[in-house]
C-alpha cells in the first residue's frame, strides 16, 4: 500500500444499500480540489454487503477506493470506524480528509482529528485551495485547504487554515456542495482491507440490536419551488398563508431560524447554515432580511423573489426580483392569482 501519499480522501457513508448523497457531493468537490493540488482523489467505505460500490464512486472521479466489508461495521458504531480511520490515516497519511456533517460525521470526525492531533473545521460552506503567510513568523505555506464557514453568530465569514498538522479535516452539510458526475467511464483502483488489521476486538464493545428510523415527510431539499418565511411573516397564521401559496404552486414551505425559534413552523423546514441547503428553481423569500446564515442555504436558487417591506434588506442584493411591500398584502394576491391562472 502507498505510504505518505498525501492524497485527498473522502469518508463515504454507507447507508444500508447505498452511498449517502453528502458523500457523493464531497467527492465532486474533492475531485476539483485534488486536480488543483495535482493529487489523487481517494475514498474509504466501511460497512457490510458493499458489493461493487466502487462502480458507484468511480464516476465521481475517485482514483482509489479503500473498501472494508465486514458485518461488524454496519450499522455504524463509533469505536470501530474511528479505529479504522485513525490507523489507516497513520499508514497512508492523506493531506486532506472530508466528511459529511451528519450525525455520523459529527461523531467520527472529532475523534479521528483528536487522535491524530490534526484539527477539524465543522459545517464548512466552502472549500478552496490557497496560500497562507503566518503573520507572526512570516513563514509561507502553499496549497492549504481554505475551510470557510460563518462564525461569531454569522457576523463574519471565517477562513480557517491548518498549516502544520495533517490531515486537514473538514465536515460539510448535505446539499452545500453540488453533486455531479465527473466521468461516467472513470475507473477506480480498489484496495480491499481487512477490518481486523485496523480494528481491535475490544473496539466492538457496542452491539446494535435493533434500529427504528422514521423518515421525515417534509422534503424541502428536492422541491423545485420553495416559499420561505422569515421573522417578518409575523405569526403562525402568516405561515398558514405561505402553506396555502406553496400548495397552489406545488411547492414546499421553508423558514429561517428566527421563524423556527419563534415556534411558527417545524425545524425540518429550516433553511441555512444550521438547517438544510436548497437549490430550487424558484425561491420566494417572504419577510426574510437575509442574514448570512440563511443566505448560505439558498443562494444557489435559480430564481429568487424577495417580498419585504425593507428596500434595503440584504436578501434584495441577491434577489432576481424584489417586491417592496408587506408580506400580508402580497401573499394573498399571489394565492388568488395562481389559483385563477394555474392549470
Amino acid at each position: 500500500m502507498t505510504q505518505d501519499n498525501n492524497n485527498l480522501i473522502v469518508y463515504c457513508e454507507w447507508a444500508e444499500d447505498h452511498i449517502a448523497d453528502v458523500s457523493l457531493e464531497l467527492l465532486t468537490k474533492g475531485r476539483a480540489l485534488a486536480d488543483k493540488l495535482g493529487v489523487k482523489l481517494e475514498a474509504v467505505v466501511a460497512g457490510h454487503n458493499l458489493g461493487d460500490v466502487e462502480k458507484v464512486l468511480a464516476p465521481y472521479g475517485v482514483d482509489l477506493v479503500y473498501k472494508v466489508d465486514d458485518s461488524r461495521l454496519f450499522p455504524y458504531t463509533t469505536n470501530p470506524h474511528a479505529a479504522l480511520l485513525i490507523n489507516l490515516f497513520k499508514q497512508i497519511k492523506p493531506q486532506i480528509c472530508l466528511m459529511g456533517a451528519t450525525s455520523i460525521g459529527r461523531d467520527l470526525g472529532p475523534r479521528v482529528s483528536s487522535c491524530l492531533h490534526s484539527g477539524l473545521t465543522a459545517d464548512c460552506t466552502s472549500l478552496e485551495i490557497g496560500d497562507h503567510t503566518d503573520a507572526k513568523t512570516g513563514k509561507s505555506y502553499n496549497n492549504l485547504l481554505y475551510q470557510i464557514r460563518p462564525a461569531f453568530g454569522g457576523n463574519i465569514v471565517a477562513t480557517i487554515v491548518n498549516p502544520e498538522c495533517r490531515p486537514q479535516m473538514a465536515t460539510v452539510r448535505e446539499g452545500v456542495m453540488k453533486k455531479e458526475i465527473f466521468d461516467p467511464n472513470h475507473k477506480a483502483e480498489v484496495v480491499d482491507l481487512k477490518a481486523d488489521d485496523y480494528i481491535a476486538p475490544e473496539d466492538y464493545v457496542v452491539e446494535i440490536i435493533d434500529r427504528h428510523i422514521e423518515k421525515s415527510k417534509i422534503n424541502i431539499k428536492n422541491s423545485p419551488i420553495i416559499v420561505a418565511g422569515g421573522y417578518g411573516v409575523g405569526s403562525k397564521e402568516g405561515f398558514d398563508q405561505l402553506h396555502e401559496l406553496a400548495q397552489v404552486l406545488n411547492g414546499e414551505v421553508g423558514a429561517t431560524r428566527a421563524a423556527v425559534d419563534a415556534g411558527w413552523t417545524e425545524h425540518a423546514r429550516q433553511i441555512g447554515q444550521t438547517g438544510t441547503t436548497v437549490r430550487p428553481k424558484l425561491y420566494i423569500a417572504c419577510g426574510i432580511s437575509g442574514q448570512i446564515q440563511h443566505i448560505a442555504g439558498m443562494q444557489d436558487s435559480s430564481i429568487i423573489i424577495s417580498i419585504n417591506n425593507d428596500p434595503n434588506a440584504p436578501i434584495n442584493a441577491i434577489a432576481d426580483y424584489v417586491i417592496t411591500a408587506n408580506v400580508e398584502d402580497i401573499v394573498p394576491k399571489l394565492i388568488k392569482y395562481y389559483k385563477k391562472n394555474s392549470k
